[in-house]
């Protein structure tokens, strides 16, 4: 048979207690401390109560909480601090107790919000943070409780929130908490929709209803180009300024890339799209303004594609396209060698008619002849030298070819034919003429 389940509830409300006790039973569930004289909540003050799933600390005198106070509470479900004197809360000691739904912080003294509380509270459906000194809500926050379709894992969550008694500033974040909240399917109840605005320009302790919030502006953004062809290897850097009230945060988002029929293994191998991108610059110069760079150093074929900048306030969100396309190819192809001219000379000439000879031979033939008919052919003795007749027909240079050896023979036999030289050489029209 099963254990029968223990109700386990102690509850401390001596005046006389200024520390957390240390003697509660290990198997409590629900433990309360009251109207006690407890200042301060030390590190590790519950660790000995694992099966804890209620804790109840109002109404003391608390002013401190260490960030590690609450280890070992895997399982509390519902922590409440109301009614003490913290002016601070630690965030991320939320990490501790990660099934906490409730969370309770009314009528503290509690006069910053940050940012990073949005970290913590994912979990929270309850969180009450009324009757404090509170008076800007983090954009972060809106985030959470008001997601955009598709930023939101799984069902929303429904959200219950007190924020009602506290000096709020009348600004285009509170105005949207109280619109969202009042629109009909809202993820978020509020305790009370009555919030005054305690401080803001020329208005005090007015509803926010009454508040003149016209200069709450949706942003616009204007990219510097929205297209962009750049070649294979260079650097590209895409701007975008964006406008609105109150100053829009801006966002690069990669969402597509072109799909390119000589490109397919590149793009299969490709990151997971849609991703965000880390800007390289953000700068506000002046309230309502905002500019945003990305840089893409050595640009491949992987970062081709289409680049959205999306700038949000909390008057609405608006995005503009950049298409950037990448051209080029990785390597030159060899190109293949011109052949010489005297390779296609001869090229040429083998697929001649027999009969046929090319224009340029032909008249250099003719006139070569015509000049040789004209030379009258000198008397000489079959004794006589003929290296004097061939040192007045031929050329200097051409005689510096013949060998000495054949020289010597032709002193000594008479010319009857000449060695035959180079096809259509002057040397072969002279030794037809002697013979």
């Amino acid at each position: 048979m099963e254990k029968p389940y223990r109700f386990v509830m102690v509850q401390c409300s001596d005046p006389g207690i200024s520390a957390v006790p240390i003697n509660v039973p290990a198997d409590t569930v629900k433990l309360r401390l009251e109207k006690t004289l407890i200042s301060r909540v030390p590190r590790a003050a519950f660790y000995n109560l694992a099966e804890l799933r209620y804790l109840w600390l109002t109404y003391n005198s608390i002013t401190s909480i260490h960030p590690s106070s609450f280890v070992n509470l895997k399982t509390l479900r519902e922590l409440r601090l109301d009614g003490n004197f913290l002016t601070s809360f630690p965030w991320e000691g939320l990490r501790d107790m990660p099934r906490l739904q409730t969370l309770g912080l009314h009528n503290n003294r509690l006069s910053i919000l940050p940012a990073h509380a949005s970290l913590f509270l994912p979990n929270i459906t309850y969180l009450d943070l009324s009757s404090n000194r509170l008076t800007i809500l983090p954009a972060e926050l809106l985030d959470l409780w008001f997601p955009l379709p598709g930023q939101q894992d799984g069902p929303v969550q429904r959200r219950i929130l007190g924020l009602h008694d506290n000096p709020w500033l009348c600004d285009c974040q509170i105005s949207m908490v109280m619109s969202l909240s009042m629109s009909l399917g809202s993820p978020v109840v509020l305790m009370d929709q009555l919030l005054i605005c305690s401080r803001t320009l020329g208005q005090s302790g007015i509803l926010l209803t009454q508040a003149e919030l016209s200069r709450c502006m949706r942003p616009s953004v204007q990219p510097a180009a929205t297209r962009v062809i750049s070649p294979l290897g260079s650097n590209v850097i895409l701007r975008c300024d964006a406008t609105g009230y109150p100053t829009p945060t801006l966002t690069w988002i990669k969402t597509s890339a072109y799909a390119d029929c000589c490109q397919d293994n590149i793009l299969e191998n490709s990151d997971q799209l849609p991703r965000n991108l880390e800007s390289f610059m953000q700068e506000s110069p002046r309230v309502g303004v905002r500019w945003s760079i990305i840089t893409l150093n050595g640009l491949s074929y992987k970062d081709a594609g289409e680049y959205r900048c999306q700038a949000r306030n909390m008057a609405g969100i608006s995005e503009a396209p950049i298409k950037l396309k990448v051209v080029g190819v990785t390597r030159l192809s060899r190109l293949p060698k011109r052949k010489s001219q005297k390779t296609s000379t001869k090229s040429s000439s083998k697929y001649r008619k027999p009969n046929q000879t090319t224009t340029t031979t032909n008249t250099a033939s003719i006139k070569e002849n015509q000049r040789l008919q004209n030379i009258t052919p000198p008397s000489f003795n079959k004794t006589q030298n003929s290296s004097n007749v061939v040192s007045k027909l031929f050329p200097v240079d051409k005689r510096r070819k013949m060998n000495s050896s054949d020289a010597k023979k032709k002193t000594q036999t008479p010319i009857k034919s000449t060695p035959e030289p180079p096809e259509n050489s002057t040397t072969a029209l002279l030794s037809e003429t002697f013979v």
